[in-house]
């Protein structure tokens, strides 16, 4: 089972928009990082799951990992947004881990998370309450 990593989608007002910006990506997206996952082996065929709102929203595949050139990394994706069965996360610094067997399973196609149904601010409480 692949390793995967987390990352908040910072700038990003909702799913939809971090959506459109990978999208509007020909070929990979790329994100910046100071320093290579020291378990850069185990990420071969993970993932990168975005948290929106204390979320796990969605993920984008890993393509690997290459040099800027500047002492920092890119972190390259594949340009697209997979939706997930939305679990509560911490908002964190940077990005972490996350086993396979914790990854939250993807969205079939036209699948809906029950929790979309919910108004945001109710959701919020809930997660923070640890009841979602």
């Amino acid at each position: 089972m692949p390793l995967h990593i987390t990352k908040i989608a910072f700038r990003s007002e909702s799913p939809a928009t971090l959506r459109a910006w990978l999208e509007s990506h020909e070929g990979e997206a790329r994100i910046t990082t100071r320093y290579l996952p020291k378990r850069l082996e185990e990420m071969a065929g993970g993932s990168l799951y975005w948290i929106h709102g204390h979320m796990l929203v969605g993920r984008s595949p890993i393509l690997g990992f290459e040099e800027t050139g500047q002492g920092r990394y890119w972190v390259r994706l594949e340009p697209r947004l997979i939706p997930v069965r939305g679990i509560p996360k911490r908002a964190h610094q940077g990005w972490r881990y996350l086993e396979g067997k914790d990854a939250p399973a993807d969205l079939g196609e036209g699948e809906a998370d029950e929790r979309d149904a919910m108004p945001p601010a109710l959701l919020g409480e809930l997660t923070r309450l640890g009841l979602v």
